[in-house]
This record gives structure tokens, C-alpha cells and sequence, in this order.
């Protein structure tokens, strides 16, 4: 018998799976859902200090005749779109708009609505220059005591602080093949084994799969999904996600300010509690 470890990778996890139906090219990203689940949507522009982000997507819009601000970050389909907004990771400047428009919302009481679908934040040599750690981190502070309701949502890739920069909201949902993670699986691997291959192995070993968060508790809720995903049925997804929206809005705007305040300050000095015996 061989002393050698087996270095062949493992077979596909059903971690991996999800992984791969998050990333599906024909997957609907959140200006899909925008454009089926809103109406009047008017986009802002500009962080009023550097530029516009073409990766990020803010504007007042209507949801079910309700007035709420909307932001989403954009990946593209087109090969020139998604070159433009840098397959969908934002700059500082991205998370500065985001940040303007949540403060716009809290000025005129109107809920926040995000739709994630993000690998990452941009790591360009530019993004850092420009404080890509200290956007997030500021939008961060500033979502977890905006005076307005709040709900974030998971449609496809969450990943590390470039959803986080838009995720600590009262109600953090996961579309049912979305994965949320701290970094890619092949990031992961290539740590672990030195070795993208195990891939598989690392999404299996990281518990991103949207049961797997909702579990840990880092999510409230999971939107369910057509049958084949989300790519097979655009239209049914949103129409699923509306009804989640609906729900956890309601909800969450029958409480009283200093109330959802105070439950929302508990859940993200609680969250991801792990312990062993």
C-alpha cells in the first residue's frame, strides 16, 4: 500500500452544486428582480465624492404601491457590461452610493431594500486607494442603526465583505440555490490544499449552501426557488421573492423604531454563536 496522500479531488459535493446554480450565466441578477418586482424605479448617481459606480445600482422605486429605496449591485451580461461593472464587485465609490441613498431613505422613512449578488468587493490596487475596506466597514456601522426598516437579500453569490457592506439588515434572506460565504470555494481550496481542484471539497466543508447559513443562523429566511432554479423560471423567482419581501416587511414595519432598533443591535452581537462540548 502506498504512503503517498490521495491527492485526486473529491467528487461534486451538493454544496458544489449550489455553488455552480448560484454562478448559472442565465441565473436573474438583481436588476432582473428589480425591473419584475418594482415599479418607478428612478436610479441615484454618484458618491458626491469621487464617482459613479457602474457596479451599484441605487433609486427610489414602488413596491406594491409602497415608496422604498432599492440597492443592488449589477454584474452585466453582455462581455462589455460585465467588463464595465468588474462582474458585478464595487468600488468604494459603490458602497459610498449605497451608503447615500440609505440616507436618503432614513431622511424620508422609506424601508431599504438590498439585493445582493456579489463575489466579492473590487481588490484593485484603485479600490484600495480609495478606502475599499473603510466603505464597507463605514456601511456596515452605518446599516446597524439606520432608523428605517431594513431587508437584505441573497439572490446568487454572497461573498465576503462585499456583501457585507450591504447585508446587516433586520431581515437577511437567501434565495434557495444562493450560497453565503467569507471567501469562493476555490479561494478556500487553494488555502487549505493549495490546489483550486478541491473546490468541491471546500464549498462541502464551508457550509455555504443557503440551509447550511439559515442553520448557522447568519440568514432569517430562505426564498424558495422554481423547480431547475431560478434561471428556468425568472419570472416565478420573483414572484417568490415578492411574497417573501411582502411578508417580512409587513412584519418588520409593525414595529415600534426603538423596538426594531433594539432587535436588530441583538442579532449581530449574537449572530453565528458557535460552540462545541
Amino acid at each position: 500500500m502506498s504512503d503517498q496522500p490521495d491527492t485526486n479531488p473529491p467528487p461534486v459535493t451538493p454544496e458544489w452544486a449550489k455553488t455552480e446554480l448560484a454562478r448559472h450565466p442565465q441565473r436573474p441578477y438583481p436588476m432582473d428582480f428589480i425591473e419584475r418586482i418594482f415599479t418607478d424605479f428612478s436610479e441615484i448617481h454618484g458618491d458626491r465624492s469621487f464617482g459613479d459606480d457602474p457596479a451599484m445600482a441605487c433609486g427610489m422605486a414602488r413596491f406594491e404601491g409602497q415608496e422604498v429605496m432599492v440597492v443592488a449591485n449589477l454584474k452585466g451580461r453582455s462581455t462589455k457590461d460585465k467588463v464595465q461593472r468588474r462582474f458585478g464587485m464595487p468600488n468604494p465609490e459603490g458602497y459610498r452610493k449605497a451608503l447615500r441613498a440609505m440616507k436618503i431613505a432614513e431622511k424620508f422613512g422609506r424601508p431599504v431594500i438590498a439585493l445582493i449578488d456579489v463575489p466579492a468587493a473590487y481588490p484593485g490596487v484603485g479600490a484600495e486607494e480609495r478606502g475599499q475596506a473603510e466603505a464597507i466597514a463605514r456601511n456596515m456601522r452605518e446599516m446597524s442603526r439606520l432608523r428605517v426598516p431594513t431587508v437584505a437579500v441573497i439572490t446568487g453569490e454572497g461573498g465576503s465583505g462585499g456583501a457585507l457592506g450591504l447585508a446587516v439588515a433586520d431581515r437577511v434572506l437567501i434565495l434557495e440555490s444562493a450560497i453565503y460565504s467569507v471567501i469562493p470555494p476555490e479561494g478556500c481550496a487553494a488555502i487549505l490544499w493549495r490546489d483550486a481542484a478541491f473546490k468541491s471539497q471546500a464549498a462541502e466543508a464551508m457550509r455555504i449552501s443557503a440551509s447550511d447559513v439559515h442553520g448557522l443562523g447568519c440568514v432569517d429566511d430562505i426564498v424558495p426557488e422554481p423547480e431547475g432554479g431560478a434561471h428556468a423560471d425568472p419570472a416565478g423567482a420573483a414572484t417568490l421573492l415578492a411574497d417573501k419581501l411582502r411578508w417580512h416587511l409587513s412584519e418588520i414595519q409593525s414595529l415600534p423604531l426603538d423596538d426594531l432598533l433594539r432587535r436588530r443591535y441583538d442579532k449581530y452581537r449574537n449572530i453565528a454563536q458557535f460552540y462545541t462540548v
